[in-house]
């Protein structure tokens, strides 16, 4: 299944795509496309629905695949040919930071850029949405834990990130940084997580192209090894890092500015497109 919400910013309505990829109301049938709705119990319920019959949408606003997103909890590095373009050694374990949830903004809406920014940048990531709490989970029951996978645009002003005290937190975490969606894909539309292609353009250039089979610790191992530090909750986001190919790693170094226009897609996830503007 393909899960979306729709509507005005902060209105969101749950639905689902059909068969032509049109957009379907799952009103009266859940609240919202969040933790409550991803349990296997629920989604069983979706799967068994006729969805050609549900009410279509059309011409509606895209949301944030998943509302209610407790933490956004995101890996660096984790592609070994990232970190070099990055000049920093490949992590012997997973490289933890946040992004704020104030950050989460629709897969097509604007991205503001903050205030005194001067390297923004772009990082194209597969997103891994939790559907059950996980807590001290084994590697090789991991995707039990997996209610489905998004696209995630970790949107990162590099200066504050990089080039100031603190973690890098504040450098990603700035309003609309966080673009997910378009659509909440269940892992059993995704054969193998570790098997699929991704890419990045800014204005019609591709900067951007890679696999998840390059990741330096794949899927199992993030939620295995984050579940040992802390309890992972429905509705809860990993991002897995991003492909070569961000503004930072360029020769010289690309950044953002108010006009661009970002288009990115991840094989059987859908695509984003957000325009740059400034507050």
């Amino acid at each position: 299944m393909k899960l979306v919400r729709y509507g005005e910013k902060g209105q969101e309505k749950p639905g689902i795509l059909d068969m032509n990829d049109g957009v379907r109301s799952l009103e009266g049938i859940v609240e919202d496309i969040n933790g409550e709705s991803l349990s296997e119990e629920v989604l069983s319920k979706l799967a068994a629905l006729d969805v050609q019959t549900l009410p279509k949408v059309d011409d509606a606003r895209l949301g944030p695949c998943v509302g209610g997103i407790g933490k956004i909890l995101c890996i660096g590095l984790n592609y070994s040919d990232h970190a070099a373009e990055a000049g920093m050694d490949v992590p012997s374990e997973p490289v933890l930071f946040t992004k704020a949830t104030s950050a989460i903004n629709g897969p097509n809406d604007d991205v503001l850029l903050p205030r005194g920014s001067v390297k923004t940048d772009w990082e194209c990531e597969l997103a891994v949405v939790i559907g059950k709490e996980a807590k001290y989970v084994d590697e090789e029951d991991a995707l039990d834990y997996v209610a489905g996978y998004c696209i995630l645009n970790d949107l990162s002003e590099r200066a504050y990130q990089l080039e100031s005290t603190g973690q890098w937190v504040k450098g990603k975490s700035c309003d609309t940084f966080a673009p997910i969606g378009p659509w909440l894909v269940t892992k059993d539309e995704i054969a193998d997580p570790q098997d699929l292609s991704m890419w990045l353009e800014v204005n019609g250039v591709r900067y951007q192209e890679g696999t998840t089979e390059t990741m330096v610790f794949g899927v199992k191992h993030l939620v295995s090894y984050l579940s040992r530090y802390m309890s992972l909750q429905p509705g809860d986001v990993i991002s897995t890092g991003t492909p070569p190919g961000v503004g930072m790693g360029q020769d010289p170094q690309v950044y953002l500015k108010a006009g661009d226009v970002m288009s990115l897609g991840i094989q059987g996830l859908g695509v984003q497109e957000q325009k740059v503007i400034v507050e």
